[in-house]
């Protein structure tokens, strides 16, 4: 028998398409997510009809196929007329007003943007789309520094829709009434994917990611099930590339289940989102908490008072969800005693090796 037998040669690879497995990617079929996508398609629909669309406000835990759902109908409005105009803008990167303005300038293929104002970019922007319907997705709008632009859009240009996605279902509720009396938007609420629907969309990327035939049912069910506990489709993503990618390296035709356990091994160490990539005043808490692990809710807002954190003690716990459902943080609520109900704030084991 042959050592070299299943290895593979220089010029071969387990990978069809690698960029099919980027948390970018959207695929020609977005599977499970048909009536959320109706539903945003018919906030749109009065557009073809030269009247101004419903807005939509789309919340759900991260990784569950909020953005992916939102590209996809953009892309299929792209594809089925040049009367709408979509733009997608990700608040993550883009978060001030002013930097909006640019990127609709960029995507109305404006380049003359230099030394302009921010009221000029939007001139030119509402100039752009006159006798042309527009579709603003507006993507993790909690990252977003101010709203200027919001208000300017929702009262200067005339045909438009309106998406905010986010991952916080109560965002809507502080948002400035100025703005949130304009908007009058439809909500949208995204649940998590079941465990047979995690199976089916692994199943399906795999189809778009790898040749035929090298995956075998058990290390996808493996690949499933950890992604469905960590309830995050991309964990899945990123467990099926980091598999194949430790198979080649094997030299294997093959991806095999040990593949697939030393991927999950890697996972602690995976995170969509560093701590590097957190705005100020949240590394701020996460701060505070590392230096009081464990401690309460309360107490830990006025620690990160007197450490110069900016903000209510709302907008203090809001962050402290963004933490935990970024996989920072542990929050444990307990009820009764002396000082009632109250949450326990601790590190992920992750973080305190990070610290």
């Amino acid at each position: 028998m042959s050592l070299f037998k299943d290895m593979l040669s220089s010029d071969e690879s387990l990978f069809k398409d690698e960029e099919a497995l980027n948390y970018d990617f959207v695929p020609r079929l977005l599977p499970f997510r048909d009536m959320q996508q109706k539903q945003i398609a018919e906030c749109i629909k009065p557009l073809f009809n030269d009247r101004s669309g419903r807005n939509c406000f789309v919340s759900g835990a991260p990784g569950i196929g909020k953005t992916a759902a939102i590209r996809w109908v953009l892309r299929d409005l792209e594809d089925h007329t040049e009367e709408i105009q979509p733009f997608y803008i990700n608040c993550w990167q883009k978060n001030t007003t002013y930097k909006v303005m640019l990127e609709l300038c960029e995507q109305l293929g404006y380049k003359f943007t230099q030394n302009k104002k921010t009221e000029e970019l939007f001139k030119v922007v509402n100039g752009l789309l006159i006798n042309k319907g527009a579709v603003f997705a507006f993507d993790e709008v909690d990252k977003l520094d101010d709203f200027d632009f919001l208000y300017t859009i929702l009262e200067e240009v005339t045909n438009k829709s309106v998406i905010l996605i986010t991952n916080f279902k109560e965002w809507l509720m502080d948002l400035d009434e100025r703005i949130k009396s304009r908007l009058v938007c439809e909500s949208y609420f995204f649940e998590p994917y079941t465990q047979d629907e995690t199976h089916g969309i692994l199943k399906e990327r795999i189809k778009y990611a790898f040749v035929p035939g090298i995956w075998s049912e058990d290390s996808l069910k493996t690949i499933g099930e950890k992604t469905f506990s960590k309830k995050d489709i991309r964990t899945g993503i990123y467990l099926l590339k980091e598999s194949g990618r430790i198979a080649e390296d094997a030299s294997s035709k093959k991806i095999q289940m040990d593949h697939v356990k030393n991927a999950i091994l890697k996972l602690d160490a995976f995170s969509v989102k560093s701590q590097d990539d957190l705005e100020d005043e949240t590394k701020k808490v996460l701060e505070v908490v590392k230096n009081n692990n464990g401690g309460k809710i309360g107490d830990l807002y006025k620690k990160f008072q007197e450490n110069g954190g900016l903000g209510s003690y709302k907008s203090f716990t809001r962050k402290v969800e963004k933490l935990e459902k970024a996989d920072f943080i542990t929050v444990k609520k307990t009820s009764g005693g002396a000082e009632g109900n109250t949450s326990i704030i601790s590190l992920k084991d992750k973080q305190l090796s990070d610290f």
